[in-house]
């Protein structure tokens, strides 16, 4: 579950995606008078439930209950005990530094409780812009920002190994930031300024992943070395900041290859360290813990359980070791965690003698998802976890334990009863939004990695969790017929069927009958027609290879190729004429049109822009060949005649995805909102008059980095707009 996160993600953010065309069903409601003036909006997050890799939790070490928690690519977070929520720090990064979501590392201050530390970046790649540190005095209330002249990795693998930043605990002046590719790196002005420590040992290379951890044992700092050939040092420490030395005697081979993370128990002056074959979180197949008793030097092999064994059903029992934490109140009490453990499913094993025994705290755990039900992903009850990197234990609570996995953070309080403590925390990677106009829910979305869901409350994870019959990995495709709004169809990645249709919302769903031989590995967009009679499905291959759409008239049960439709063309379906469909091929910028319920496509305005696959289609509701489309920087431009012909707008010179919503009260047309630019920012932008005049809804405090995939709005809302994130879930915004 969740295993393609990086590659899925790297699309999303780095290279085109497949186009998305969407139809908007049709309005009720009133039009309304149209206001130039610039609105206040307040701007909530649609309740989830994490549904995204947490790689770090921090809780700090002398201020109770203040606590950060990492993820991959959706920012950092402080924890609020008064409120039992967490506070998304990094909203306010911008279109423009959407690398800077991944989170490489974090650091706190243990003498100075307001001072946190951040380093961003979420890919290495030639093609993603270098990382930077954030440093606040406010616990993340306001940052001050350091642009590095290297590339971090947040969202690469080994993203969940230990800390890679620290402040020196012999001067909070200086801090360390260990990189994957150039070495180890200090500042003695607080993350002002940063230099190459020159006497670090570890070999600067462009690939592998450089610094693991770093961690401090008393006075003196280790770095973890990833890339080893597990004979090879792979631990280094120094006692002054300046000289670094290999650790003796330390652990080699395969299972002590790459060292995960590290913690140290003051109380027994021992050094704890997690290792596996692999940096993970995927692709590890054994591993190892072992202490190290600073004073005298000597290590300890203390592996709860040795990978490699068979499971009950003769499985082969393979995985690594992520997590660990030691308890600040109790000598000898540590807790770590298995990674990539499928067959035997991952746990956490705990110690009260130094790694001696250890219990595993799956076997007895008693798991409440009831507040996140999709973390059942459609079976009868939720797993114990996997991708479980991140372990932390409260210092002030020794039956505080928290561990993050690929989809939420659970908790507990008397190590048996585990629920997700995850409120605040949202880092879903979105794929498709509707706002229906009639029913119970005011949204539905498709979503990376978990499938579809139906909300029936924005402030509540859905009650059904992700939709079933078939569960699905990642959406690719969901649509609604204009007309008969209880018509829903969606496609994406399972493994029991690729495609579904619902007639009741969205609230149950049926497998279509039959599916073409593609929808396995090329699921794509969906569309039907506005009465819900005709589906055509469009298929392509992650490696951007483009087919033919196909047409079924008997809700799924029989297919047949169009080869009209340009291959990779996303069908759009006219929400007021059933018999009319649209597809815009990017190769070529030509505007094709089906009048005959997508039986033949033929190419009706040339010479558009071209070039690029993100491009996208919308249609006006409740009007019959009234096309937009988003150009990104070439623009916006507008068809009335069934994209015979198209107009470009001169009120913006950016459009990257674009919504209607209801009309303001004395409009006649629908207030549209666009992700956009107008001026020199890239944001959200409202218009009441038709695109003629556009105002910004968004603020600098709520940008979210990259929001290109694509918004809805809501048609019984006046006001209302839905924004997808590729990592910070779906926000929602209306007038204050």
């Amino acid at each position: 579950m969740l295993g393609s996160r990086l590659s899925r993600r790297a699309v999303l953010a780095g290279t085109a995606a497949a186009a998305a065309i969407t139809a908007v069903p049709s309005f009720t409601g009133a039009a309304a008078a149209v206001g130039s003036a610039t609105p206040s909006y307040r701007w909530r997050q649609v309740a989830i439930g994490g549904t995204g890799f947490v790689t770090g939790v921090l809780f700090h070490p002398s201020v109770r209950g203040l606590a950060y928690a990492r993820t991959d690519i959706g920012g950092a977070y402080r924890w609020d005990d008064r409120s039992a929520r967490w506070i998304p720090l990094n909203d306010d990064l911008g279109w423009d530094d959407w690398n800077l979501l991944g989170v490489e590392a974090m650091a706190v201050d243990p003498v100075h409780p307001d001072r946190v530390y951040l380093a961003l970046g979420t890919y290495a790649q030639s093609w993603a812009g270098n990382g930077a540190v954030l440093r606040s005095e406010d616990r993340g209330a306001t940052w001050a920002r350091t642009d590095l002249a290297v590339k971090l990795g947040g969202n690469e693998d080994g993203r969940g190994t230990g800390e890679r930043l620290l402040v020196d605990p012999r001067d909070s002046d200086t801090l360390w930031l260990g990189t994957r590719h150039d070495g180890l790196l200090k500042s003695t002005d607080r993350g002002a300024t940063w230099a190459t420590a020159s006497t670090f040992p570890g070999a600067p290379s462009s690939g592998g992943q450089g610094v693991t951890l770093l961690v401090a044992a008393g006075r003196t700092l280790y770095a973890g070395w990833g890339d080893s050939d597990g004979t090879a040092p792979n631990l280094y420490r120094t006692s002054d900041g300046t000289t670094w030395e290999a650790v003796p005697a330390q652990p080699s081979g395969t299972s002590a290859k790459v060292p995960i993370r590290a913690a140290y128990d003051c109380h027994t002056r021992e050094l704890y360290v997690s290792y596996a074959n692999a940096p993970g979180p995927n692709g590890q197949s054994d591993g190892s813990v072992h202490k190290l008793a600073t004073a005298s030097g000597k290590w300890t092999d203390v592996t709860p359980v040795k990978p490699g064994g068979t499971t009950s059903d003769g499985s082969s029992d393979t995985f690594a070791y992520g997590g660990v934490a030691v308890d600040a109140r109790r000598p000898g009490t540590v807790v770590v965690s298995t990674n990539n453990r499928w067959a035997a499913v991952d746990t956490l094993y705990r110690t009260t003698n130094g790694g001696r025994t250890w219990t595993s705290l799956k076997d007895s755990a008693v798991l409440d998802v009831s507040e996140t039900p999709f973390l059942t992903f459609g079976a009868d009850a939720p797993k114990f976890g996997w991708w479980i990197q991140a372990v932390a234990l409260d210092p002030y609570d020794s039956k505080h334990v928290v561990y993050g996995t690929g989809a939420t953070l659970y908790g507990t309080r008397d190590l048996k009863h585990w629920a997700p403590q995850i409120r605040g925390l949202e880092e879903t990677s979105v794929r498709q939004l509707i706002s229906p106009p009639t029913g119970e829910a005011h949204l539905l979305s498709g979503l990376g990695d978990v499938g579809v869901m139906y909300h029936e409350r924005l402030t509540a994870s859905p009650s059904r969790g992700m939709a079933s019959n078939p569960v699905f990995g990642s959406a690719t495709g969901l649509a609604q017929a204009a007309a008969k709004p209880s018509y829903v169809v969606r496609t994406g990645f399972g493994d029991h069927g690729n495609g579904a249709f619902s007639k009741d919302g969205g609230k149950s769903w049926a497998p279509f009958a039959a599916q073409p031989a593609l929808a396995k590995d090329s699921p794509g967009p969906i569309a039907t027609n506005s009465d819900g009679s005709v589906l055509l499905w469009t298929f392509l291959h992650w490696d951007g290879t483009k087919y033919s759409a196909q047409r079924s008239t008997d809700n799924g049960a029989s297919w047949s190729e169009i080869p009209t439709c340009p291959k990779g063309a996303t069908p759009l379906a006219d929400p007021a004429d059933p018999t009319r469909f649209y597809a815009y091929d990017t190769d070529t910028g030509t505007l094709f049109a089906s009048t005959d319920s997508g039986l033949t496509f033929t190419g009706r305005a040339t010479g558009l822009p071209s070039g690029d696959s993100q491009f996208q289609l919308t249609a006006a509701p409740g009007r019959s060949g009234d096309l937009w489309l988003s150009t990104k920087t070439n623009g916006l431009y507008r068809s009335t005649d069934g994209g015979a012909t198209f107009t470009k707008l001169t009120s913006c010179w950016a459009s990257h995805t674009l919504a209607f919503g209801k009309a303001a009260d004395g409009a006649d047309y629908p207030a549209i909102y666009q992700v956009g630019s107008t001026e020199s920012i890239t944001a959200v932008y409202r218009s009441d008059d038709g695109a003629k005049t556009w105002v910004r809804v968004n603020d600098d405090q709520h940008q979210w980095g990259w929001i290109g995939a694509t918004i809805a709005a809501d048609p019984r809302v006046y006001g209302r707009v839905y924004i997808a994130t590729n990592g910070r879930g779906i926000q929602y915004g209306e007038p204050a």
